[in-house]
């Protein structure tokens, strides 16, 4: 009884190393390409290239993608997922516009600069890309509009307002948003003093939807 426990243990236990070496060399290989798309774009990526600079050989790619649009829209996916889930939790912390876009423009700052390789693959491959990939981009943003045009509803002023129009600011503020993290990525010089004016600026596009939006009157 004892040796069958034992048995199953190690089958267990060599199951789970075996998941974790997997999902290790799979991170390797989107750590890889995103390292080698700094100054590129996607389409220019070659499969090869990504596994020899994953440390593996270019048949064992297969066991993590199918293809390498497949890569990309896994690399697309990592980048948009934290992001959106933190400015979701931070819509459900405050209760005010001004709270809400002071939040949102920090975790979207503090984001962009700690991923910075991501939203540099994300903002290229959004305006210069094609495929999969920037489709895959689109429905990302789709989505996180979506989410926005959800929570926006729960305001008091905005409960009125139709479906349309709700995400028709929701898209207004996704694209603004998608400004900033351009003016990010591409800001020169990169010290504190032009980071703090991209905030500055990035809380007043924001503000300026807001206040746009407590004089409109929606319509069914």
């Amino acid at each position: 009884m004892s040796n069958t426990a034992g048995t199953v243990a190690a089958v267990s236990t060599e199951s789970v190393s075996r998941q974790e070496r997997k999902q290790r060399t799979r991170q390797a290989l989107l750590n890889s390409a995103l390292e080698l798309l700094t100054d590129r774009g996607f389409a220019s990526l070659s499969l090869r290239e990504v596994t020899k600079r994953a440390g593996i050989v270019p048949t064992a790619f297969y066991r993590h993608f199918g293809s390498m649009d497949e890569l990309g829209v896994a690399l697309v996916e990592e980048s948009m997922r934290t992001l959106r889930r933190m400015i979701r939790a931070a819509r459900d912390d405050v209760t005010s516009y001004a709270g809400l876009i002071h939040a949102s423009v920090a975790i979207l700052f503090e984001h962009v600069r700690a991923h910075e390789d991501h939203f540099r693959f994300l903002t290229r491959e959004r305006y210069g890309g094609a495929g999969p990939v920037q489709q895959a981009i689109g429905a990302e943003l789709k989505l996180f509009a979506t989410e926005l045009a959800v929570d926006l509803a729960r305001f008091d002023y905005l409960r009125e307002w139709t479906t349309e129009d709700l995400h028709m600011m929701a898209d207004l503020i996704v694209t603004a948003m998608l400004s900033t993290v351009v003016e990010l990525i591409e800001a020169r010089p990169r010290d504190a003093e032009t980071d703090e004016q991209i905030v500055r600026t990035a809380r007043k596009r924001l503000r300026l939807i807001v206040l746009g939006a407590a004089s409109w009157r929606s319509k069914p």
